[in-house]
């Protein structure tokens, strides 16, 4: 070959440097775009992945639509039956973003058939559909993950570290509002059909805020809620209160509503430490809010201050930006993705900083607890099975 003064051209293509593995998806829509985008993002942001992503092929029951979502999102073919997934040898890892009234038995034949799952959250319309769930899923042996991605905001990961090391002290309050103002439009949609969705505001939203007050501060040991339903004839709530009391003393609020008007995704908690205490809203997902008290004069008068989580060292980070340059929502889907792949490479534990099946039950369980309380005017204890 003649010499033309460029260099020789290398074959980025190296054999054998990451297993796949196979992604089957049921469910086309909200949370199998965030799903897809996670895993297409992953396998070359987070290089190189613990396993690489493969997308085989994604299940909905109208043809045209997840045909067109599969051209889109990268999946080599499409199914109109989720079974077909399940009995396809070339999905080692089924990924379960359909409806609420599809959580349970695609997962339970998934990993019965010994494929490795994630399913969204609610796990289950009602805590018995999701602790069987749970149950038959652990019982196989396959890794599985109930999708609370907002373990995975680095903020959120940041204020683990912080209650962990001591320095907020004894945990006093939690107090955690999710609030959406969406919930007057089209009862067609399978989020207002209860027996579609099992409840309202309290399992689409409260889930999550349920979760991240088990995550950051522990059981919940009672509850004593109010439910409404504002749109006439609707089968399930559309805002929850609640005032929860916690297996180690604290007490807390858990809100949430879908008619908050001005609210587009208003995620938001603070928990109150005897040394300090921590602040988040989700639509400043890079900022966390601290302060610690000080004996030093002046000190208590400063107030809260404004982290942002984008430095080098903090949780995430190795797999983005220098810092300052923040990230966003869709980016704690790959996270825990990320997460889930390792524990599938290594043979690990997913807990506990993602949340198992068993997770996405005691959430069920304290979903359950509040309606009761809500329909009975009572305080209602949680025991979990």
């Amino acid at each position: 070959m003649p010499d033309t003064g460029f260099s020789t051209m290398g074959d980025a293509r190296a054999e054998g440097e990451v297993q796949p593995i196979g992604v089957g998806m049921l469910g086309y829509a909200f949370m199998g775009k965030a799903h897809s985008n996670a895993y297409k993002t992953l396998a070359y942001m987070t290089w190189p992945p613990p396993l690489l992503p493969e997308l085989v092929a994604i299940a909905g029951r109208n043809e045209e639509a997840v045909s067109e979502a599969a051209r889109r999102y990268g999946f080599a073919e499409y199914v109109t039956d989720w079974r077909a997934l399940v009995a396809d040898d070339r999905v080692q890892l089924f990924d379960n973003s359909g409806p609420n009234n599809l959580h349970a038995e695609p997962t339970i034949a998934a990993a019965e058939a010994g494929k490795h799952v994630i399913c969204e959250k609610p796990l289950g319309r009602t805590a018995d559909e999701a602790h069987e769930t749970w149950q038959r899923v652990a019982a196989t042996g396959v890794k599985h993950m109930c999708a609370f991605n907002y373990r995975f905001v680095p903020a959120v990961r940041l204020a683990r570290e912080i209650i962990e090391s001591g320095e907020l002290g004894e945990i006093t309050h939690f107090r955690g509002a999710y609030l959406q103002e969406w919930g007057a439009t089209d009862d067609a949609l399978w989020r207002f059909d209860k027996d579609a969705a099992g409840s309202g505001a309290l399992g689409d939203l409260g889930a999550h805020v349920i979760d991240l007050a088990r995550y950051l501060v522990g059981e919940i040991e009672t509850v004593s809620a109010l439910a409404a339903t504002f749109q006439p004839g609707r089968g399930v709530d559309d805002a929850i209160e609640a005032a929860v009391a916690f297996e180690g003393g604290a007490v807390g609020t858990i809100e949430a509503s879908r008619f908050a008007t001005g609210r587009k995704n208003a995620f938001t908690w603070e928990i109150n430490g005897s040394k300090g205490s921590i602040a988040f809203d989700l639509e400043r997902l890079n900022e966390l809010q601290v302060h610690f008290a000080d004996s030093s004069p002046g000190a208590s008068a400063q107030g809260f201050r404004t982290v942002l989580v984008t430095e080098a060292d903090h949780p995430f980070w190795k797999h983005w930006w220098p810092h300052g340059h923040i990230i966003g929502w869709e980016h704690t889907f790959v996270h825990e993705l990320h997460h889930l792949l390792t524990a599938i490479r290594d043979d690990s534990d997913v807990a506990p900083h993602a949340a198992t099946l068993e997770d996405g039950y005691r959430a069920a369980e304290v979903c359950d607890a509040m309606l009761r309380s809500a329909a009975g005017g009572g305080r209602e204890p949680i025991a979990y099975r």
